[in-house]
């Protein structure tokens, strides 16, 4: 039953189809998310959100119980509401993708181009979560 002044759900078998897809989608990242958490260099929070968006169209049930998490909760509605990133997560972000990048120059080897284009895609996604504000305390 839809809440007042809420549309019911589409009921046709191509929106069920894209419902589905947009489930398992938030699902998948759900996963990446859980397995990043635990391997170090892997982002977890950048696939929270996206599962977050996924289940958005999908699950509002799913969608909530991300949200209300503990862990993941109060990260994923700043960023939500603000675009916010809280100072711990820049400092893991950045210094996640600095130590990524000398285990690359160190394993990989690569030619100078190479490492210079991925310096600059680093330090382009470095940039990006620096200038994001931090989140406001209420």
């Amino acid at each position: 039953m839809p809440i007042s002044g809420e549309q019911p759900p589409d009921r046709t078998p191509v929106a069920s189809a894209v419902r589905t897809g947009w489930l398992l989608l938030g699902l998948f990242c759900v996963g990446l998310g859980l397995i990043g958490a635990i391997v170090p260099l892997m982002p977890t929070t950048i696939f929270m959100i996206l599962a977050a968006g996924c289940f958005a169209r999908s699950s509002p049930r799913l969608e909530a119980w991300l949200l209300d998490h503990p862990r993941f909760g109060p990260v994923l509605r700043a960023w939500r509401l603000e675009k916010a990133i809280p100072r711990p997560a820049k400092i893991a972000a950045c210094g996640g993708m600095a130590l990524g990048f000398g285990l690359f120059l160190l394993g990989a080897h690569p030619s100078l181009r190479l490492a210079l284009v991925v310096a600059l895609l680093l330090g382009g996604c470095a940039a990006y979560i620096v200038s994001r504000p931090p989140p406001h305390r209420s």
